[in-house]
C-alpha cells in the first residue's frame, strides 16, 4: 500500500510549518518501562507528517515540534520530537 503524505516544504525564512489532519486524536501515556503513543489514523499521519518535515534538508539539528499535553496531546506530559545532527 503506498500512501502519499504532503508535507509542507521547509524554508528557511520562514521555518518549520507543521499541518494537522482534521479530527486527530493522540494520547501518550508514560511508566517507569515504557512510552505509549496511541492515536486514530488522523494522529498518525498527523505525525508522521511532523516527522518528515523535521527530516528534511536544511532543517538544523535542535528544531523540534513541542506537542503540549492536554493541548496537542491527550497526557499529562509533553511530547518533544527534536531533530539531532547527522553527524
Amino acid at each position: 500500500m503506498d500512501r502519499m503524505i504532503d508535507v509542507p516544504e521547509y524554508r528557511g525564512d520562514e521555518g518549520l510549518r507543521f499541518a494537522w489532519d482534521d479530527d486527530f486524536e493522540i494520547e501518550l501515556t508514560v511508566s517507569s518501562a515504557e512510552v505509549v503513543i496511541k492515536a486514530n489514523r488522523a494522529g498518525l499521519t498527523s505525525l508522521a507528517r511532523h516527522l518528515l518535515t523535521l527530516a528534511q534538508e536544511g532543517v538544523g539539528a535542535g528544531s523540534h515540534v513541542h506537542l503540549t499535553a492536554d493541548q496537542e496531546i491527550e497526557s499529562n506530559v509533553d511530547l518533544i520530537l527534536e531533530r539531532m545532527g547527522d553527524g
